[in-house]
């Protein structure tokens, strides 16, 4: 008796996509494989092949998804967008509105080769000048994504650069009141704080919105591959970016490996040199960055509470989701300490 076909990873049903498959990704024959990459904390993706070729598919979450999150058109047309630049990105082959395939929007891009380090004991064994090489580079490849001119690549009308910070306040709390499972009095009391103290918005462009070691890929010479995870891009203030990367460094220290931690390893750039590499490669002049941090918190904090109650719910893929709802109090906290370092 032969063994059982293996069963779709949940939320992918391989035989509705490989008729919708087979018309639009060019050269593709009927896919005969599909595997879950990462459930991830946001969207998933999954890795399909022919037995000849493979290829990346991302869609949302399943269960409870915020309005406005987990936009696979934002990410596809990004990416499609950014080919021309020295940004790396993967190539972007098809994009599906119809929720009849798969129960909910997707896209399919090619699968570039490369580690997202998440960890600092996945980064330990390459040594500290490896991983500073690493790091410079991230840095590096952030300056280059905020001198693109979103115009010149035909983004002109992918955000609203005017006014973006006090949106983004605005946005976020929305967010978070889509998600209440509890209280937050801390979140009441950093929205107020945020809201009174919005400073003017740096010059735009292009902003990942996500940005973080583990959103990137390396390839074994230590170069950058790809940049991914582009669901919150927009056109806005760029400095957003690069306070979500301190943040992300800090929150490594305070959490450990509950959280990405890569950062802690021997070698990575500290907080300064990543404030000062950034400021020399992007020829920009670094305002105090408390109202950035803060909202950074902010905002960390209501993706991981939505996160936090899909998990509740029953509805999240994989592990590691456990102790994301101390992480939003944490952040919260934090936030508060961090308005008030400027």
């Amino acid at each position: 008796m032969s063994a059982p076909a293996p069963a779709d990873p949940p939320g992918l049903d391989l035989a509705r996509l490989g008729d919708w498959f087979a018309a639009r990704v060019p050269g593709a024959a009927r896919l005969t494989t599909a595997r879950l990459v990462t459930g991830g904390k946001s969207n998933l993706t999954y890795e399909v092949g022919d037995g000849r070729s493979t290829w990346i598919v991302r869609r949302p979450p399943l269960g409870h998804v915020l309005s406005t999150a987990h936009d696979m058109a934002r990410e596809y047309r990004v990416m499609s967008a950014l080919r021309a630049t020295a940004v790396p990105v993967p190539v972007t082959w098809a994009h599906c509105a119809d929720d009849a395939v798969l129960g909910a929007p997707f896209y399919v891009m090619e699968r570039v080769p490369g580690t997202a380090y998440r960890h600092a004991a996945e980064l330990e064994p390459l040594g500290p000048d490896r991983t500073r090489a690493i790091a410079t580079r991230l840095v590096d490849t952030l300056a280059t994504l905020h001198a693109v001119d979103p115009a010149a690549v035909g983004l002109a009308d992918f955000g609203r650069p005017a006014g973006f910070l006090g949106r983004q306040v605005r946005r976020w709390r929305t967010q978070l009141d889509a998600s209440y499972c509890r209280e937050l009095p801390a979140a009441d009391e950093l929205h107020a704080r945020l809201a009174a103290a919005v400073p003017a918005d740096s010059a735009p462009g292009i902003v990942h919105g996500d940005y973080r070691l583990d959103n990137v890929l390396v390839d074994e010479h230590d170069r950058l591959t790809a940049v991914v995870d582009w669901e919150m891009a927009t056109l806005g203030d760029p400095l957003t970016d690069l306070a979500l990367l301190v943040l992300y460094q800090r929150l490594g220290r305070l959490v450990g490996p509950a959280v990405a931690e890569a950062s802690s390893a021997p070698g990575f750039l500290t907080e300064d040199e990543i404030l000062d590499r950034y400021a020399a490669a992007s020829g920009r002049a670094l305002p105090p960055l408390g109202f950035h941090l803060g909202l950074a918190a902010f905002k960390l904090a209501t993706i991981l509470e939505g996160i936090h109650v899909r998990h509740l719910r029953g509805q999240t893929v994989g592990a590691g989701f456990d102790q994301l709802g101390e992480v939003t109090e944490l952040l919260l906290d934090a936030g508060l300490t961090y308005l008030k370092e400027h």
